[in-house]
């Protein structure tokens, strides 16, 4: 038998369920959260009151709309709790502020002409984190920094052990934007975080199982939801489906020999084919749907058989209910995405094809902008009050 959990866990762990809920699910009245959480309403009105008073949520007045029983205040996150979203990739460092309610009231892509050092990344962060102090965000609080690194990081302590196309080999790179901003700092992979971030927020959003492949400058990576729980792996590496080897059974297909997925699923190859030297995804997208030239759609085909045998494989193995694709990958389907099913579909067992769907990405260039804040806004999260 367990010991009962003092006075003080029991009000952090309630803290930390309304919080969580308004956060989650967006603006709710007393009376629904009274109702999702089971407490009454004098404790939930307690709650909210310390909420407030530590500066996380914000009452206002109750819905003119509802007409029936006695009104209740609507509570929702204060927007100017913000976490600093950091994305670094080899053609731009991407940074945003980004609040607890999800806006995203800053957002800049900081292109650069060579590959970045940790410790460049870290100091880029440090004095756009301090301009917009001085302006924008003079009068929010920031609670952390959150990362999304296209490599292996690893869980226990941040440590970027390898990103190979930024050439970082066990970056610390947590403790260097730690010391540069004097912020707490959060690392992760891009995809882990992009994965979370839909499935909280985006097109995976209630779905228990789902398969989540982003494709980046620096090549695709993934992330796993798997009985509504992401999915890691012992060290925190699991989800690199870009290094897998898939079947090419032809010859014409292969542009890479003994390459792997994202050496002949490339966003550098469609940069190519439009004739663009870098780009935003957006701007490739629309690139690449005006482009007249009969080798842009050659391409774009050549990448999309690949890419669902990619698919096929993940889809055997896992049995997702979802699989969602972003980043570049999110492009080749919606190019067409009828032919991509069809063919996962001739290549997978049809048991596991039953009631798929393969989407895309819905909250597109934000996913792994949000997933980066979700990661910093965790110990907020977990202890409100702290």
């Amino acid at each position: 038998m367990t010991d009962p959990l003092p006075a003080e866990g029991v009000r952090q762990r309630n803290l930390a369920r309304l919080l969580r809920l308004v956060h989650v699910e967006g603006p709710l009245s007393r009376a629904n959260l009274t109702e999702s959480t089971g407490l009454n309403r004098s404790t939930v009105a307690d709650l909210v009151a310390e909420l407030v008073r530590e500066g996380l949520v914000i009452e206002r007045a109750p819905d003119p709309s509802r007409r029936v029983g006695r009104p209740s205040p609507v509570v929702a996150v204060d927007p100017s709790v913000l976490a600093i979203a950091v994305n670094p990739e080899v053609d731009a460092l991407t940074i945003a502020a980004v609040g607890l309610d999800r806006g995203i009231p800053l957002r800049e892509r900081i292109e650069v002409d060579h590959l970045l050092t940790p410790q460049e990344t870290a100091d880029l962060v440090a004095a756009r984190i301090a301009a917009w102090r001085d302006d924008a965000l003079s009068g929010a609080r920031i609670v952390a920094v959150g990362l999304a690194v296209p490599g292996l990081v690893r869980a226990a302590d941040g440590l970027v052990r390898d990103a190979p196309h930024l050439r970082w080999t066990d970056a610390p790179l947590r403790d260097l934007v730690a010391s540069a901003t004097g912020l707490p700092a959060v690392v992760g992979n891009d995809a882990t975080l992009g994965a979370l971030a839909e499935h909280l927020y985006g097109a995976a959003r209630g779905i228990d199982d789902v398969v989540y492949l982003n494709g980046g400058a620096s090549g695709i990576g993934g992330g796993l939801i798997v009985h509504g729980m992401p999915v890691s792996g012992a060290g925190g590496y699991a989800g690199e489906f870009g290094q897998n080897r898939p079947g090419i059974p032809s010859d014409a297909d292969r542009h890479a020999d003994g390459g792997v997925l994202e050496d002949e699923v490339s966003r550098a190859r469609l940069l190519a084919a439009v004739g663009l030297q870098a780009a935003d995804e957006p701007t490739l997208a629309a690139a690449l749907a005006a482009s007249a030239d009969p080798g842009v759609a050659t391409e774009l085909a050549r990448q999309r058989r690949i890419l669902s045998t990619a698919l096929a494989n993940a889809v055997n193995v896992l049995n997702p209910s979802v699989v969602v694709l972003g980043g570049f990958l999110a492009t080749i389907a919606d190019h067409n995405s009828d032919g991509l099913t069809s063919a996962v579909a001739a290549q997978a067992m049809p048991a596991n094809m039953e009631g798929l769907d393969i989407r895309v990405a819905s909250l597109a260039e934000d996913r792994l902008l949000i997933g980066a804040a979700e990661a910093a806004f965790a110990e907020l999260l977990r202890d409100p009050a702290a």
